[in-house]
């Protein structure tokens, strides 16, 4: 699997990009409607999906843990997909469409984090976006009836924490398939 994630480590860099830009986003215009919130979630998840996607697609053929990476794909293109189709659903609907997505992606990350950590040190990095994205989905479910302005804070929030990590985790894997440099002499 760190093979795969060596030469897919841009692929984790669009990731966070995507993430900090949609928690961006969400300062930006914090008058946000429902539907505009909607359509940002939605090209988010769908877009952290097919990145996803690809780094599977990219892996060599029998790296192991895929399966989780392409499960995890496919519930982010699901998750934008049906935010897509589905775009006048009510605010609880998409509170929950969101939360377990996070939760589901979180617990994904913590099992790819706990199967890379003989191969990539500073795992936590993994370890902690997962959690982070746990946390943000229990707390969406603990207090769904919380105005639409907090919930757009909350999620911004989340987003550019979860993208910073990927990012932080993007160049740690590049550095990792980077070729050693050589040492230099000094006379």
């Amino acid at each position: 699997m760190i093979e795969a994630l060596k030469r897919g480590w841009w692929l984790l860099v669009l990731r966070g990009v995507c993430a900090v830009l949609f928690g961006i986003l969400t300062f930006v215009w914090p008058g946000v409607t429902l539907v505009t919130l909607v359509l940002l979630f939605g090209a988010y998840a769908l877009i952290n999906g097919i990145f996803t996607l690809g780094l599977a697609i990219r892996a060599p053929k029998g790296t192991p843990g895929m399966g989780t990476v392409v499960l995890l794909a496919l519930l982010g293109i699901a998750a934008g997909i049906l935010t897509f189709a589905y775009p006048g659903i009510t605010a609880l609907s998409l509170l929950w469409i969101i939360a377990f997505w996070a939760i589901f992606t979180g617990v994904f990350e913590i099992m790819a984090a706990v199967r890379l950590r003989k191969e990539l040190s500073n795992e936590w990095f993994l370890i902690l976006s997962g959690v982070l994205s746990v946390l943000f989905g229990v707390l969406i479910l603990a207090i769904p009836g919380a105005g639409a302005l907090s919930i757009v804070w909350v999620i911004g929030s989340y987003a550019i924490l979860f993208g910073i990590m990927m990012l932080t985790l993007a160049f740690r894997i590049k550095s990792l398939a980077a070729p050693p440099r050589p040492a230099t002499r000094t006379a």
